[in-house]
C-alpha cells in the first residue's frame, strides 16, 4: 500500500526505512532520496515509524 502518493512511498519501504534512519518523519524520507510535498501523509507515515521501531525494540529486548 502507498503511503506517500507524491513520492510513491510504499507501507513496505517506510518499514525497512525506519530501521536504518532514527529520525523523524523527514529524516526518513530523507534518507529514501525524497522528502515531503503535500503533507498529508505524514502523520500516518509517523505511526508507521513509531510501531516498526517499537516492534522492533521489543524483539532485541526478547532475544
Amino acid at each position: 500500500m502507498y503511503i506517500c502518493i507524491c513520492n510513491a512511498i510504499r507501507e513496505t519501504d517506510l518499514r525497512q526505512a525506519a530501521l536504518t534512519s532514527g529520525g523523524d518523519v523527514e529524516a526518513t524520507y530523507a534518507s529514501l532520496g525524497k522528502r515531503p510535498n503535500c503533507g498529508q501523509c505524514l502523520v500516518k507515515a509517523g505511526k508507521i515509524l513509531d510501531q516498526e521501531r517499537a516492534l522492533f525494540s521489543c524483539e532485541k529486548v526478547a532475544i
